[in-house]
């Protein structure tokens, strides 16, 4: 039977204990470092002693002391565990260049990336995308994402920033709503129905919501402000579809729904909300592949609804 040329190693945990108190000459510094106490530091390295049969430290009343063969040792120790430390860290770098983290609104998550996103993924088996939705902006400094997809006009100082989609808004419903006695008409109309609210995040300046479309359309007589209100568009739009109410529709998340009959245009106009979508995200990541190849098929996939 074949025996482990390892067999003989010590315990990797009295190996750390011990290159840190080498490396600190300090037994409390070295149990500060690997979250133990002094105590248990002293007994992993007279463990370690008792296993190898020699003194490693000289106890003495300021501080230790290698030994000449605590010394030989510690180098020796160091260098492994550098090394395996190294090759860890090439290898969650690896991987991290496999995975992908985007940062974006619920909403435009659910109605417009997840149904769009196989095909990213047929492209780029070897990327994975992972998805943060959030209405708040991203700190690329934490590394909580490495690219995001912000709703706004487009100012994110400090950051590369790529418009991808307008945004307008018209009324989108269920199609049993314009069948009836109460059916919609007309702009009118709206005055007898439930009307569905997104309530965004401040976006500064004039929000996109009912008041700014009644407004722009220049209908009377309806309460902008009453209905239901939700947190998130998919929520709205999912309220509309289900038949409870009017929601506004926005270009790039009612697109999908339309074209399958689940909503429907009951009259216009569409108005621009003044706002838009952007591929946000440091300029350094710019030259990473994975970012590259994302960024790139997000404009084809924008060409696409536009028709180029």
């Amino acid at each position: 039977m074949a025996t482990s040329p390892f067999r003989h190693l010590p315990p990797i945990p009295a190996m750390r204990a011990f290159e840190a108190a080498a490396r600190h000459m300090n037994f409390t510094r070295a149990a500060e470092e690997l979250g133990l106490t002094q105590s248990a530091i002293s007994h992993q390295i007279r463990s370690l002693e008792d296993q190898m049969g020699l003194q490693l430290f000289l106890r003495q009343p300021r501080q230790p002391k290698l030994t000449a063969e605590g010394q030989r040792l510690a180098e020796a120790v160091r260098d492994g565990l550098g090394r395996i430390a190294g090759v860890v860290q090439a290898l969650r770098e690896v991987k991290d260049d496999r995975t992908l983290t985007v940062s974006l609104l619920p909403g435009f998550a659910v109605k417009w990336l997840f149904p769009r996103l196989i095909r990213f993924d047929e492209r780029h088996p070897d990327i994975q995308i992972n998805v943060a939705t959030s209405a708040l902006p991203v700190d690329f400094a934490t590394g909580e994402a490495d690219v995001a997809i912000r709703y706004g006009t487009g100012r994110y100082p400090g950051l590369f920033v790529e418009r991808l989609l307008e945004d307008d808004m018209f009324p989108v419903c269920a199609p049993k709503l314009v069948r009836g006695p109460k059916a919609l008409k007309q702009p009118a109309d709206l005055a007898h129905h439930v009307l569905l609210h997104d309530d965004i995040q401040p976006l500064g300046g004039i929000q996109p919501g009912w008041r700014m479309w009644l407004d722009a359309a220049g209908v009377t007589g309806v309460d902008a402000s009453r209905g239901r209100r939700f947190g998130q568009a998919n929520m709205v739009l999912q309220a509309a579809a289900d038949g409870l109410g009017v929601a506004l529709g926005r270009t790039a998340l009612v697109e999908d729904d339309l074209a399958a009959g689940r909503l429907v245009r009951p009259f216009g106009p569409s108005v621009p909300s003044g706002y838009a979508y952007y591929f946000v995200c440091p300029q350094r990541a710019l030259q990473q592949a994975k970012v590259a190849a994302f960024r790139t098929w997000l404009r084809e996939e924008c060409g696409r609804k536009r028709g180029r």
